[in-house]
This record gives C-alpha cells, structure tokens and sequence, in this order.
C-alpha cells in the first residue's frame, strides 16, 4: 500500500503552490463557463440514450430511475450527485442492505461498464456543482478520514472525471488515489484538464469491452490507516 508520502505529498502544509494553478478569480470563472457550455451540449447530445437508458431502469428496478446521494463538493460544501441507478434496494434477513456485488444488476453493470450511468451527472455539470474534470466527489463521512493534506483535494471543483481516474481508477488503493487527487489539485490548469479528457475517452471505451467492475472499498478510519503506514515504516525493506 502507498503511503500518502506518494507523488510528493506530504503530512505537513505545502505552501509551494502557484497562485496561478489555484481555482480562483477569473480561472475558476473560465473552467465554470467551459463547463456549463460543454455539458449543455452533451446534455442535448446524449438524451435519446439517456431516455432509452431510463426507460430501461424503470422496466428493470422500477422507480425512482435516479440515484441521488450527498456528496462533498469544493471548499468542502455538500451537493447532491445524480447517477442513474444501477442497483437494487435488495437487503438481508437482518433488514440491512446486502453487499453491492449482490445488489448491482446485469443493466447496471452494463450502464456501469459504458458510463452512461454517470450522463446525469452533467445536470450537476450545469448546476456548477460538479466540474467534467476534477477529484470524484465522495461520501460526507470520508471528510474525518482524509490527512489535512488529502482535504486539499476540496480546494478544487470535483469531477466527472479526473487524475486518479485516468491513472486506474478503482484499481489504485485508497492512499494513491487521493494523493494523486491532491497533486491535481497543487498542479491545476486548464491545459491539464484537457489532458485529462483526452485521455479519459479511451478509457472508457476500454471499460465497455470489460465484464467485471471493481466497486471501491469503503475507506478506513484515519487511526486505522496511520497503524498501517506505521506498520510500513517498520517492516523491513527488501534490496532490489
């Protein structure tokens, strides 16, 4: 497992950053309106799918067709992320939700597997909630997990897609995603969101051809992962 020392970041304060890679004034302004105008145009683009893909949803769980779940947006204020769903409500003898693997249907896997399950998340696109490039937004209860450097991944909008996404996506752990969220965020230019589209488009033709979709796990408590780099430090290094 990487530790968080990965890619340059370190526990302490970084205050090495340009102003001119921070997401203000009339940069932010630019990324917004490039945003907005872009998704508005796949929004129109890509409705006859979403429409078809809805429909589909219905028929298959029912309603509602749309997943709505707080996630944590820029500066750390909370929004509401729109998916279509792709799993089912299915619990247990216990009345807990069984484990998502068991709950993820064959629709969902494909709208998963083809990423037009994320399509209404352009809506947060236009709202200015959510950017098409940026760290993925996560769940609320993460925000007491991440080292104080990690929550620096909050000093930029979130994204549909981003730097750790096009570096593996769930295939990296826990540590080097959001350190690689936290070097987007100190390296930050438009140049490099247009990077990372480019690169995001192969990608996800590449996934369409694949039939099995890694759910990330859950990330630890902050104690939990500190034992962990703790016990690394320990261990002794093997000579290469």
């Amino acid at each position: 497992m990487l530790m968080p020392y990965h890619l340059g970041v370190m526990l302490g304060a970084d205050d090495s950053r340009s102003s001119e890679m921070k997401q203000t004034g009339w940069r932010l302004i630019v990324k917004k309106v490039v945003d907005r105008t872009v998704a508005a145009g796949l929004l129109v683009a890509t409705a006859p799918v979403l429409g078809v893909a809805a429909a589909a949803v219905r028929a298959s769980v029912g309603g509602p067709v749309l997943f709505r779940q707080t996630r944590v947006g820029l500066h750390e204020k909370t929004f509401e992320v729109i998916k279509l769903r792709t799993m089912t409500d299915a619990r247990g003898l216990d009345g807990e939700l069984l484990p998502d693997e068991q709950r993820l249907t064959r629709l969902g896997q494909f709208l998963r597997s083809t990423s037009i399950d994320e399509l209404p998340q352009l809506l947060n696109v236009v709202r200015g909630d959510l950017s098409l490039v940026g760290p993925r937004p996560f769940l609320t209860k993460y925000l007491e997990r991440y080292t104080q450097e990690e929550r620096r991944r909050h000093d930029v909008l979130p994204g549909m897609t981003g730097w750790a996404i096009v570096h593996g996506r769930n295939a990296v752990d826990w540590d080097e995603r959001l350190a690689l969220d936290v070097w987007y965020a100190d390296h930050w230019n438009l140049l490099l969101d247009f990077k990372i589209l480019a690169l995001t488009a192969p990608l996800v033709l590449a996934r369409a051809t694949q039939t099995e979709h890694t759910t990330m796990p859950n990330l630890p408590p902050l104690p939990v992962r500190q034992a962990a780099w703790d016990a690394a430090k320990r261990a002794p290094r093997v000579p290469s």
